[in-house]
């Protein structure tokens, strides 16, 4: 049989970072490699978390299917968690659904908001995997470029109005991945008051909620009138170093929460109970893990910027996720620089443009690596200096 895959998977790209991966462990150096390409969290999961898992594996009541939205004690620890930490009421029942990570509210949440041939507001550097949720739920793609003089936030009165008035669904991501921007109030305001105008869907990716280095991420839903038109998806994975747990979920409006949970009892399958009863004790019990956490990518992001403006490079300490993006020395591409950085020094980054094309001329370090080795990546880079 000579299968060929069906059109909708042949209009998707290949997996930047599946690409990437692919590279680095086929590229052959004398020189150890040190991988700065990925935001694996390299930090362990704080012990209370890792002990309330073990207590909830030995318990049978787990070994059973969860209900598909969740567990009703973790929907109340989330509520009460965004109440603690945000100041915004979430309803546990209609507010609240829970996924096996964040990356499935992502490719869930344009299958429920989008028909095909709608408008999805996507900013230009973004998190890759955006762009083929959007297009298997059948939308177009619209990109809305992040530009450092703008600190990284879209313009909204730049969006064609014949764009904005079809658009029916807009990804932001605060604090950035890439670029490391944290939003403002303003920008949030802006946000809710465009997407009423509008009739659209605001979904902020809150992945790195809680790596805010000189300021606390603001939550979109903070701002008053936001679940009206507005969706957040929170993770664990980079909150508490969780991310093989695989645990997240969305919160908001309730028509589109609704939305979820039935595409959700259809196409995913249920959490483990065990790492749900973990994900409550990390969400209601003691965040100094947490703020450790915090502390030790703040400590690396302060190490490493210094020691790239010592060497002249073009940077501004992030103001929370734990990369640093990078513009590329001289006249090269953020691709060259990287392949440069891989050939001669042994260190692998992520280049720009496989952000989108606002992306083409910078590359992304990521902290997830030790002082020792952050320090190691500085030293190779300075005796690259010449050839830069």
């Amino acid at each position: 049989m000579n299968f060929k895959p069906s059109d909708r998977l042949n209009e998707i790209p290949t997996s930047f970072f599946a690409e990437l991966d692919d590279k680095i462990a086929n590229f052959k150096t004398n020189t150890p490699m040190i991988d700065l390409s990925k935001g694996n969290p390299d930090l362990p999961t704080p012990q209370n978390i890792v002990n309330a898992l073990k207590k909830a594996a030995d318990d049978p009541i787990n070994d059973a299917y969860t209900p598909f939205e969740g567990k009703a004690s973790l929907q109340q620890a989330i509520s009460d968690f965004y109440e603690r930490e945000y100041h915004v009421e979430i309803d546990p029942t209609t507010e609240v659904e829970i996924f096996n990570g964040a990356a499935v509210g992502i490719y869930a949440l344009p299958q429920v908001i989008l028909n095909p041939n709608d408008i999805a507001l996507v900013p230009d550097p973004y998190y890759p995997e955006y762009i083929p949720a959007i297009q298997l739920a059948g939308g177009h793609i619209y990109h809305c470029p992040l530009l450092a003089q703008n600190h990284y936030l879209p313009d909204y009165p730049s969006i064609p109005t014949e764009i904005s008035d079809k658009a029916k669904l807009l990804f932001l991501n605060y604090p950035n991945n890439p670029t490391g921007a944290i939003a403002t109030q303003t920008f949030f305001e802006k946000t809710v008051a465009f997407a009423k105008q509008h009739h659209l869907i605001a979904v902020n990716d809150f992945a790195y909620a809680s790596l805010g280095f000189d300021s606390h991420p603001l939550s979109l839903l903070q701002i008053p009138g936001a679940k009206e038109t507005a969706v957040e998806i929170y993770t664990l994975s980079k909150t508490y170093s969780m991310a093989g747990w695989r645990i997240g979920f969305a919160v908001g409006n309730a028509d589109v929460i609704a939305s979820l949970k039935k595409y959700h009892a259809h196409v995913y399958s249920t959490v483990y109970g065990a790492v749900q009863d973990a994900a409550i004790e990390a969400l209601s019990g003691s965040q100094d893990g947490a703020t450790k956490i915090r502390q030790a990518y703040r400590q690396r992001r302060d190490l490493f910027v210094s020691g790239l403006r010592k060497l002249q490079f073009d940077v501004q300490p992030a103001a929370g996720t734990f990369f640093v993006w990078v513009r590329a020395p001289q006249q090269l591409t953020g691709q060259q620089f990287a392949d440069q950085l891989l050939k001669q020094a042994g260190i692998a980054v992520a280049p720009g443009i496989g952000f989108g094309k606002e992306g083409q001329q910078y590359v992304r370090f990521s902290l997830v690596h030790s002082d020792k080795t952050l320090k190691a990546v500085l030293s190779r880079l300075q005796k690259m200096e010449g050839s830069i």
